[in-house]
């Protein structure tokens, strides 16, 4: 009776545990994770190049990134909300602003990531945008084929 009752289990189990998808090795995870190092790249590119940001370490180069992607989800909407009537008399404009505002806000959290002015991340926040679509537009033609 122990051995019926113990191959019950372990076919129970073994259906079970094979529907189980893990989310760690799912392909949104991992194609959430490509964005976040390829976003940390092009913080770390745009560091060397602007001088008026540093990065001092392609960690916090990571850190940087993920940081602004969690500003973007919570902080941002409400950011937008609130500056509505701005943003429709500058025709959406005023967007641009708002992402120099989210920058410099990541700037004073991480002490390794240093933006001297508002116009330095606004301009950091125009040149970001433009390389991030580069490259995801290249991760997806990069998928296609």
């Amino acid at each position: 009776m122990q051995k019926i009752q113990l191959i019950f289990v372990r076919k129970y189990l073994n259906t079970y545990l094979s529907r189980i998808r893990f989310s760690f090795f799912n392909k949104s995870f991992m194609k959430r994770f490509l964005k976040l190092l390829l976003t940390a790249l092009a913080v770390f590119l745009l560091a060397n190049i602007l001088p008026g940001v540093v990065v001092e370490s392609y960690m916090y180069a990571i850190w940087v990134a993920v940081i602004i992607g969690v500003l973007n989800a919570f902080l941002r909407p409400v950011l937008i909300f609130f500056t509505l009537p701005a943003t429709l008399v500058t025709l959406g404009l005023f967007l641009f602003v708002i992402n120099a505002c989210i920058i410099l806000i990541a700037s004073n959290i991480l002490n390794g990531f240093n933006v001297i002015s508002f116009w330095w991340a606004l301009l950091f926040s125009l040149m970001l945008t433009f390389l991030q679509s580069l490259l995801h537009s290249v991760l997806k033609e990069g998928r296609q084929s």
